[in-house]
């Protein structure tokens, strides 16, 4: 599996940045994760949008879903042409109602299927996991805790990649990352705003210490304050992931 960085800033981008985005690439199969504001200007520079299977997103905040509002755009003028064939499935929070209601009227667009109706797996603890398989590639998903309801992601086979979406430390998210091969994890924050990010978010050391007590074979940072030096979130996290830490940077691929 590819994962190709489209974007990685949070809650707003850099100058010529572009806010949280990520193309999974697996046997023929283009899935966009998120699709923050100019993540679709990223894509378009690595695939042709008509070739996108399924766009997932984790939950209704403009940063992780705005662009969504210009690919329907986009999807609609290439069936208009006749250069795409049918809508493209999208996977998101049926929550908020009003944010979710809109996407779904777009229908010429997308085949919106909220997450939360997908069928369900029991971990044995105090949250379900959902899962849907695309083309064949599985995907499972666990409820965050954030002030948007939403979900952490998990691709292909256990030891795959996962991918924590906004979330402070839960169970759900431990069980889901457990001996991740890649996880993906936000790190919204210095170690020194944990209490700002509570019930909220992840600092960069509490994106270490999750990986580490999870497992996880490799951490890749992302979901970045446009104003903090990712190199110091870098180091805060492996003071507690006592291994190496990646950055996401945009534009790079990284094998899972």
């Amino acid at each position: 599996m590819k994962l190709t960085v489209l974007g990685c800033w949070a809650p707003y981008p850099r100058a010529g940045g572009a806010c949280s985005g990520y193309l999974l690439q697996e046997a023929g199969l283009n899935i966009l994760l998120e699709a923050g504001s100019g993540s679709l200007s990223r894509l378009v520079n690595i695939i042709d949008f008509r070739r996108l299977d399924a766009v997932i997103v984790t939950h209704l905040h403009h940063d992780h879903y705005s662009d969504l509002f210009v690919l329907r755009y986009a999807i609609e003028g290439a069936r208009r042409d006749g250069s795409r064939d049918g809508p493209l499935p999208l996977f998101v929070s049926g929550a908020p109602a009003g944010a979710y209601g809109l996407l779904a009227c777009y229908s010429k667009a997308f085949i919106t299927t909220p997450i939360e109706s997908l069928p369900q797996e029991s971990p044995g603890q105090d949250f379900a996991v959902y899962s849907s398989s695309i083309g064949g590639l599985k995907f499972r998903f666990a409820p965050t805790k954030h002030p948007a309801p939403g979900y952490s992601v998990a691709a292909g086979a256990p030891g795959g990649l996962v991918f924590s979406g906004d979330t402070a430390r839960t169970k759900a998210i431990e069980y889901l990352a457990r001996n991740a091969g890649l996880f993906l994890c936000e790190a919204s924050g210095m170690d020194s705003d944990a209490g700002a990010m509570q019930d909220a978010h992840l600092t960069a050391g509490q994106a270490g210490e999750l990986a580490r007590d999870a497992g996880a074979g490799r951490l890749l940072l992302t979901h970045f304050w446009p104003e903090y030096d990712p190199a110091v979130l870098g180091q805060q996290a492996t003071m507690t992931f006592k291994n190496n830490v990646e950055l996401a940077k945009e534009g790079e691929t990284y094998l899972v």
